[in-house]
Formats: C-alpha cells, sequence, structure tokens
C-alpha cells in the first residue's frame, strides 16, 4: 500500500503506473486557502461573482470573508491527482463533487485521494475528500482517471512568475499610523475635489486633523463636488497662492500644527515658503523629497530620492539626501540598506556619479552619516536583485537587497519612481523631510490612497523627530492621548 502526504513543491516528481497502483494507495496535500487564489482564479475563470471576491476592506482587515468557489476548491484535487498519486502523465475521464461547508479566506484545507478500484487498464476509481482544519468534511466526490502506463521521474516545473496589483505594505503603515493622535496639519489651498478629498479620507482614517488655508469660496464649491460637510473644520482665508503657504509655514512656526499638506497650487509657492532663511521651516540640512513604494514584487517598502526637489544635487546635498532618507526609513520601521545608484557598479571618473557614490559609502563607513548601511555606486540590477550582485561577483550588505535607492539626479530618480508607478503597477507616496516639520508634497496625479499615505509617513515622521524612535505600536491607550 502506498501513503504519500506532503506538498507539490519537490524538486522531482514520480508518478505511479497502472500497474503499480493498488487499492488502497492514498495520497494527501494541505493547503490554505489565501485572497490572491481567489483573485487568480477570478482572472482565469471569468467568475465575477461579488461573493467570491476580496473588497478593499476585506484585505485591510484580513477578513475571513468572501467565499472560495467550489471549483477552486476542486482544482486541489486535480492537483494531488497530477502530482502525487498517479502523478505525471494521469488524464481526467470524469470527477463528481458534493460541496458539504464552505471555505474562507485563511481556511486550511487538507486534499486526498484513494485508490478505490482498478478497472481495465488504465482506467482506475478514487475517492476524493477535502477536510478543513477540524477535520469537517468541505468536499467529497468520485474521479476516474486515466492512469499513466509509463515510469517517469521529472523535475518539477518551475511556472512564471505571477505579479497581483496588490500592495500590502501601506495598509499596515495607515493601521500603524492611525494609532497615533492626530497629527494638525495646515492644508494649503484644497481648492478643487482631489486636494480636498485626500485630507478629509485621512481624517475619517484618524491620521491628521485638518487645517484649510485658501479662497473659502473655491473650497466650498470643492466640498459640496464632494457631498463633504466641513462645518466642523477650521478654513483660514486667504485668496492669494503664495501669501496662503507663507501663513501655512507661520502657523507651524507658531505651534499651531504640525505639518503641512499641499493642495491645489504650485509646488513652488509651497516649497518657497518652507525654505525661506528668515520665517521658515528650514534646518541644517537641505530638504529633500522621498517617494516610498509599495511594489508587488517586493516584500519591503522601497524608498526613492530625490525625484522632486534637487535637480542636480552636489556631494554635499547628497549627503544631505541620504540621511532625509534614512531617517524615513527608520520612521517606518525599516532597516535602511542605501544604494547609491549610477549606470555601473565601478567607480569612473568619467561618470560623475560614481564618484558621488563611493565617497558617500565612505562617508557611511566613517559615521558621517548615520543610521543605515550605505553601498555604491550600483547599478538598478545589482542594488536591488541578488542573483545580479552575484554574477557581477559583488560582495555587500546592500548589493541585492537595497531598500532606499539614491538616484543621480532629480531627473533619474522620477523616471524610475514613476516607471515603478505605471508601469510595475506599484503604490507611491512620498514625503518632503530635511525641514523642522514634514511637508505632504502631492502631486495632481495622485489618488486618494497617496494623499492617505502621505500623512501616514507624516505622522510616523513626525513622530520619529519628537522621539528618536520609531512607533511600533500602541503599548497603551495612555498613548493615544489628545493632541
Amino acid at each position: 500500500m502506498i501513503t504519500q502526504s506532503g506538498k507539490t513543491a519537490n524538486t522531482k516528481i514520480t508518478n505511479t503506473t497502472w500497474a503499480q497502483l493498488k487499492v488502497g494507495d492514498t495520497a494527501s496535500v494541505e493547503r490554505a486557502c489565501a485572497q490572491r487564489d481567489l483573485l487568480l482564479f477570478a482572472h482565469v475563470s471569468g467568475n465575477l461573482n461579488p461573493l467570491m471576491l476580496p473588497t478593499e476592506e476585506d484585505k485591510a482587515r484580513t477578513s475571513n470573508e468572501p467565499i472560495a468557489p467550489s471549483m477552486w476548491i476542486g482544482s486541489l484535487i486535480s492537483a494531488v491527482l497530477g502530482n502525487i498519486l498517479p502523478g505525471p502523465g494521469t488524464l481526467y475521464r470524469s470527477q463528481s463533487f458534493e460541496f458539504a461547508k464552505r471555505v474562507h479566506v485563511g481556511d486550511r484545507l487538507r486534499v486526498t485521494v484513494t485508490c478505490r478500484e482498478k478497472r481495465e487498464e488504465p482506467v482506475a476509481l478514487f475517492e476524493t475528500i477535502v477536510t478543513n482544519a477540524t477535520g469537517a468534511t468541505v468536499c467529497k466526490g468520485l474521479a476516474v482517471v486515466e492512469a499513466p502506463r509509463l515510469q517517469v521521474e521529472i523535475e518539477a516545473r518551475h511556472l512564471p512568475t505571477l505579479i497581483l496589483e496588490e500592495n500590502e505594505q501601506f495598509p499596515h503603515l495607515v493601521a500603524l499610523a492611525a494609532q497615533l493622535p492626530r497629527l494638525k496639519t495646515v492644508v494649503v489651498c484644497p481648492e478643487n475635489h482631489a486636494s480636498l478629498n485626500g485630507p478629509l479620507l485621512a481624517f475619517e482614517k484618524g491620521l491628521i486633523e485638518p487645517i484649510f488655508i485658501g479662497d473659502p469660496l473655491r473650497i466650498a464649491a470643492a466640498a459640496k463636488e464632494l457631498n463633504a460637510d466641513l462645518s466642523a473644520f477650521r478654513v483660514v482665508e486667504e485668496k492669494n497662492h503664495r501669501r496662503a503657504a507663507d501663513k501655512a509655514v507661520a502657523m507651524v512656526r507658531a505651534g499651531e500644527a504640525g505639518a503641512v499638506m499641499k493642495g491645489d497650487l504650485h509646488s513652488d509657492d509651497l516649497l518657497a515658503a518652507v525654505v525661506k532663511k528668515d520665517g521658515g521651516l528650514r534646518t541644517s540640512r537641505r530638504i529633500s523629497h522621498v517617494f516610498v513604494i509599495d511594489t508587488p514584487t517586493l516584500a519591503d517598502l522601497l524608498f526613492v530620492s530625490d525625484a522632486a526637489i534637487n535637480i542636480a544635487p552636489d556631494l554635499m546635498t547628497k549627503v544631505d539626501i541620504v540621511q532625509n532618507a534614512i531617517d524615513l526609513a527608520l520612521a517606518c520601521g525599516a532597516a535602511p540598506r542605501v544604494g547609491v545608484l549610477s549606470a555601473v557598479e565601478v567607480i569612473n571618473p568619467a561618470i560623475p556619479s560614481t564618484l558621488d557614490a563611493a565617497i558617500l559609502s565612505k562617508m557611511a563607513e566613517r559615521g558621517q552619516i548615520r543610521g543605515g548601511v550605505v553601498d555604491g555606486p550600483l547599478a538598478m540590477d545589482n542594488a536591488i536583485d541578488i542573483e545580479a550582485a552575484r554574477t557581477k561577483g559583488i560582495a555587500s550588505l546592500v548589493a541585492g537587497r537595497a531598500n532606499v535607492l539614491i538616484a543621480p539626479n532629480l531627473e533619474s530618480g522620477n523616471m524610475l519612481a514613476k516607471e515603478l508607478t505605471f508601469i510595475s503597477h506599484a503604490e507611491a507616496a512620498g514625503l518632503v523631510v530635511g525641514a523642522s516639520a514634514p511637508v505632504m508634497l502631492t502631486s495632481r496625479a495622485d489618488n486618494d490612497n497617496a494623499r492617505l499615505v502621505s500623512c501616514a509617513l507624516a505622522q510616523l515622521y513626525k513622530y520619529w523627530q519628537d522621539n528618536g524612535k520609531a512607533f511600533t505600536g500602541a503599548d497603551s491607550e495612555d498613548e493615544r492621548a489628545a493632541d
């Protein structure tokens, strides 16, 4: 009697021929139902039954809804028959199903097939049963198959990687930041529906307490378009965008707010107020922008800088860009591994960015840049892909593992961030750092989620600025004290 149990991810798969097969032979695998299983099944089958598709709310709260399609459960039986018993070469003739219970996301299943009858060669009858973690029967039936006649041993096939447009890191950041007190934030000129809806959504999620400054009539018109009630919020009148930015910065300096958020005005107008020598939010560092990117192909967040402010930074500006990016990564709970990018991974005097990268790496070794491991120059491939780094013989703590990428200049950084967002279907948010308070420099092309996550970044960065450590979660209700 053959009894097999395990997963189908073995390096080699051996079949059982019809001649070798005996009545009573059995095999089983275990499998948990995941949200991505339901999404992939919907793509393949075309079954868009809403009872069987996770919503954004389900993904955020890891709910036990929705229901797994019955034929997805049935497909697990096919996997055991085709991979294990009888194994490669098996062909279906028929399969019956009786579904006794529903399966939800997170449920763990055991799929078992047992040979009950050998018919005229090569036909065999199998009892098929799927049980849940409690041992209750979820599905049972009978399978009639053609068992293989020839013995084979094959390598398990490596399937191409599938990428779903799922972003798993941002919901965690939002949930973490929501445990902190709301951050009073001056929203400058939220005079259209896009720039107003973001801060309102962040307020609903418990991230910020917005103060609106701008043209009251235009703000009211945007609120009407959103069917939003602004009666509970403070609105400061200032129709001139540059003066509105100056007032917002003055409110932060006076302690009336802890952060600034860009609305429907030019970035130059806002940044001019932030960086002015008298009355701005300048510190000893140059300010820089950091894109925080949640990409489906990476397990960790990716920090990209500078792609929005410093056009052609010199070496000392890059020192501040690196340090600012490290600080934000630390605020988000990451262990910064900084790859300083260039076109190549070797020092070439004809490519100035390779010289800057090498110097930045040495400055980090000597403690002039703190909080992260820095290496460069690195090309994009060997910064982010471990196999590319090994192929080129690069041995470092960063190569192939970088989660902070420093671009040589604004053009390359901006293209990198936009390519990840619009081609690789990553989700991006961003923050201006290096000032005395966080500045949310949102783009007109940003969606509501990007604006929401930018508020979460501001929350976590402000906590890091004030406490010198990352916020890892409220230990008690006292940590959610009022502002």
